[in-house]
């Protein structure tokens, strides 16, 4: 393997002369209850099961076991803001898991010196590592998603004159991509009508639908999660809007919420920067190492879902945050600086993604000083009546189109959350 050599030198120094080692502590906050815990455990569970795979095949991270301890938020804004408090003293990471959390807890970052590690999600001017030194969104951020799915449905014509309805949960999250959304459509004379959902709503979308329906748009853009999907998969199939013509953000792309509807959900699309390849050798190695052992907590069916399979690949990029960090310091316990860094020089190429078994998992990427996101891109996934399927070719983000809305954006935050510190060193 690549990194074998250095990655070998780092275990060899963690047992020299010692009995035993403190853990790499990387606390998750996960939601396996609350309205979202549909889609929150098959991700948690792909999370834990290549954690527990690597303490189990290779003795964890450079020598070092994981503890992947699991602090419940419920997707509660308040509940993760007390799981940070909670874990932060011993923590090399906090993995918010809620655009709301990661903007409670993000101006304590350059207190606590803690990284956040938020892949896919949170506010996505934290792709500017200048601003935000301990913020990632690795390895693709919301205004990625907005921008592929825009360039996607460029290619199928021109959306000058066209109207898109932006079907969206009333939240942080949902709100996120707007700014862009709204830069797009002056710049490609699209109409943008923004349709939010409630979250007493999600279930029953029959008043979000009737506006869609009076609307006529040529295309639905979903960022929905949880509940809000299946009930905006369920509305659609009944109010026959063409499925062909609806499209979710990442978070929008989970294989339970359209077997929900099956056969009438064909044509369905999301974007998406992970994809599930059962063939992999990473998934033979969770078989073998945890699910056979019986220490885990999914299923044969939600192990061949895009939500798993994302979970898998969210793990295995703090691992390599923290390999490269091992590799950096010559230590095997590192800290949460030392991550920083780690996460700040992580070169996924096609080789690298190879070697740890991921073949066809995630698409390649780099991180730097300067880029906290790393722009992965990823494919357009679409519903064929059992599963989902790559329709397109590997699509990058156009980050020059909006590099100076993340400027503005996060220079904006800087100012509001004064004094506010920034690495001249990073060169954009």
């Amino acid at each position: 393997m690549r990194h074998f050599t250095k990655w070998a030198a780092a275990a060899a120094l963690a047992t020299a002369g010692s009995a035993a080692l403190a853990e790499l502590y990387t606390p998750n906050l996960s939601y396996r209850t609350g309205p979202f815990a549909a889609t929150g455990i098959p991700l948690m569970n792909g999370q834990a099961d290549y954690m527990n795979m690597l303490n189990a095949r290779d003795g964890g991270i450079g020598g070092v076991m994981i503890d992947f301890e699991e602090c419940e938020t419920g997707y509660s804004t308040e509940k993760g803001a007390e799981c940070y408090e909670k874990t932060k003293d011993r923590a090399i990471v906090t993995q918010p898991w809620s655009t709301g959390i990661t903007l409670q807890v993000l101006p304590k970052t350059n207190i606590d010196e803690i990284p956040i590690l938020a892949p896919g999600y949170g506010f996505s001017p934290m792709m500017d590592g200048k601003t935000f030194q301990w913020a990632f969104n690795t390895p693709a951020g919301y205004w990625d998603a907005a921008d592929m799915i825009v360039q996607y449905l460029e290619g199928q014509g021109s959306l000058d004159g066209k109207k898109i309805a932006f079907l969206h949960l009333d939240h942080p999250y949902g709100k996120e991509p707007l700014p862009l959304f709204e830069q797009m459509a002056a710049d490609k004379g699209f109409e943008l009508v923004p349709i939010p959902v409630g979250l007493k709503e999600m279930q029953n979308q029959s008043a979000q639908w009737l506006q869609i329906r009076r609307e006529r748009p040529d295309y639905v853009v979903m960022w929905g999660w949880g509940a809000m999907n299946a009930g905006a998969i369920t509305e659609a199939v009944k109010t026959k809007f063409p499925m062909e013509n609806m499209i979710g953000v990442w978070w929008a792309g989970h294989d339970a919420d359209l077997k929900i509807v099956g056969e009438d959900g064909k044509g369905y699309k999301s974007i998406s920067w992970s994809f599930p390849n059962m063939d992999a050798p990473v998934v033979a190695d969770i078989k073998q190492h945890v699910i056979d052992a019986g220490n885990s907590q999914t299923n044969e069916e939600e192990m061949t879902g895009v939500f798993y399979n994302r979970g898998i690949i969210i793990s295995a990029i703090l691992a390599e945050g923290i390999r490269m960090a091992q590799e950096h310091t010559g230590n095997a316990e590192i800290t949460a600086a030392d991550l920083r860094w780690g996460l700040e020089n992580i070169d996924m190429t096609e080789e690298r993604i190879s070697e740890l078994g991921l073949d066809g998992m995630v698409p390649p990427f780099k991180t730097t000083c300067a880029d906290h996101t790393g722009g992965s891109g990823g494919w357009m996934l679409e519903w064929d009546g059992e599963k989902f399927v790559k329709v397109s070719d590997h699509l990058t983000p156009n980050t020059d189109a909006y590099q100076t809305l993340v400027t503005e954006k996060a220079d904006e935050y800087a100012e509001a959350n004064a004094p506010w510190p920034v690495n001249d060193a990073c060169e954009m």
